[in-house]
């Protein structure tokens, strides 16, 4: 039997421990109580959930709340991010709303408040309302107008008792996969074609913010996917696909929304409608700044050597990068490499390059894909990553609160249940939870903190 960790070095007082999921993944009960599909249920009824899961049931989460809310409890948890369902509370996208939808996380924010778990949801995780998918999804200035009356209504319902809002998640990953190279919903594939997607999705993001501050909420945030970017040789052909890569995937989102400009004017004028007006409503002020990390990328010029494709994601040869394998001795199941220290530097570039403008930070995912019960590796993976924020915060990082990806397993998107990222164990047969030994040692850790913290 391996050694357990070492105890955590202390985190300040009032940090915010917690855990994360989102609805599609987890929720089920797609076509009941009057909710509409999602363009995400319509890419899994195409087939393209690679092991068939059925997307539809998730893990039950919808009927099984309480018992989620309860583990959470177990945990210590100070909070819970989940996602609110677009379709489930607006049906089509807009118009009538549904009140059963809205009852639904009225009822899940009432179970969490009883056990005094801090509600902090996510407006958008990737589960766009099918009509507006249909009718061009993301690359429609459309989509983020509706987005904010939509968000209005959410607010409107939750505020007095939700104290942490996000906006939007990784709308990098939806403009890449879904839009750019057609691995997720919506399944297009449109390359450079795809920046539109972006820039609708950061002004559906400033409109949702203000949106929320109208209707009385406290901290408003988003989140964002962020990982450090390395370059694979020498040449300037490697460094110019390395620079283009980090542009596309981290500043392409960062620096609108901290700095109110686009890296460069290129960039901006392939954007759609009034940029510098829509500019100023995308930068509006946040309370937090949410990162979502999980590995650095290794990036080179176009080459005979480049993956084919990384973690299920292929990747066109007309690119001008090409992805290169990082060389670690841990991967998870997922293949994804393990560098803890990765987070370290991704906290200390955000740090250097954004200054008084990056707002505090919330890790708001962190996490790793490992079968089993007995689930060491996992272990092993938390206690590395945190034990690198922690050397982050002693640099400068100004990090508030942690939240680990995922409470339970859960639809991993394409991957379907295939990816096991929780620190509960989900029977895709019975629904049946049931903690791993990375959810004690969490608790044990959340436990200790607070202690050692005198919380």
């Amino acid at each position: 039997m391996s050694t357990p960790p070492a105890p955590l070095p202390v985190f300040p007082p009032g940090f915010l421990w917690g855990a994360s999921a989102s609805a599609f993944q987890t929720e089920g009960a797609a076509d009941s109580e009057g909710k509409g599909p999602s363009g995400w249920d319509a890419f899994a009824a195409r087939g393209r959930i690679k092991d068939g899961s059925d997307a539809a049931r998730g893990t039950g989460f919808h009927e099984r709340y309480r018992e989620d809310v309860a583990l959470l409890a177990g945990l210590g948890a100070d909070a819970f991010r989940f996602s609110v369902s677009w379709p489930r509370v607006v049906p089509g996208g807009s118009g009538p709303v549904n009140a059963r939808g809205l009852d639904f996380y009225d009822r899940l924010v009432d179970e969490l408040c009883a056990h005094g778990i801090t509600c902090a949801p996510t407006l958008y995780h990737w589960d766009t309302p099918l009509p507006l998918d249909e009718a061009g999804g993301w690359l429609r200035r459309e989509t983020a107008l509706r987005f904010a009356e939509y968000v209005s209504v959410v607010a409107q319902r939750l505020a007095d008792r939700v104290p942490m809002w996000m906006t939007v998640n990784e709308p990098a990953e939806v403009t890449l996969l879904g839009y750019a190279l057609g691995e997720h919903a919506p399944g297009r594939q449109l390359l450079f074609d795809a920046l539109p997607a972006a820039h609708h999705q950061l002004l559906a993001h400033g409109l949702a913010v203000q949106a929320l501050r109208a209707a009385g909420a406290e901290r408003v945030g988003l989140a964002v996917s962020h990982s450090p970017v390395w370059t694979a040789g020498n040449s300037d052909e490697d460094r110019f696909a390395a620079e283009l890569y980090d542009t596309i995937t981290n500043r392409l989102f960062a620096d609108p929304l901290l700095t109110g400009a686009y890296p460069d004017e290129n960039f901006a004028a392939l954007m759609p409608g009034p940029v510098a007006d829509d500019l100023t409503v995308i930068a509006q002020p946040l309370d937090f700044y949410g990162v979502n990390y999980y590995h650095p990328m290794l990036v080179g010029a176009p080459a005979s050597d480049a993956l084919d494709g990384f973690a299920g994601v292929g990747m066109p040869e007309e690119l001008p990068f090409g992805l290169r394998e990082i060389d670690t001795a841990e991967r998870t199941d997922f293949g994804w490499p393990v560098v803890p220290d990765g987070l370290r530097e991704l906290l200390g570039s955000l740090r250097d390059r954004y200054g008084d403008r990056l707002p505090p930070v919330v890790i708001t995912e962190n996490g790793c894909s490992y079968d089993g019960l007995d689930d060491r590796r996992r272990i092993a993976f938390l206690d590395s990553h945190l034990r690198s924020l922690h050397r982050a915060m002693g640099e400068g990082a100004d990090v508030r609160g942690y939240f680990t990806w995922s409470l339970t397993d859960n639809i991993e998107w394409a991957e379907g249940a295939s990816q096991r990222f929780g620190l509960v164990h989900i029977d895709y047969d019975t629904l049946r939870r049931t903690p791993k030994a990375s959810y004690a040692w969490y608790r044990d850790v959340i436990t200790a903190q607070k202690r050692e913290a005198g919380a």
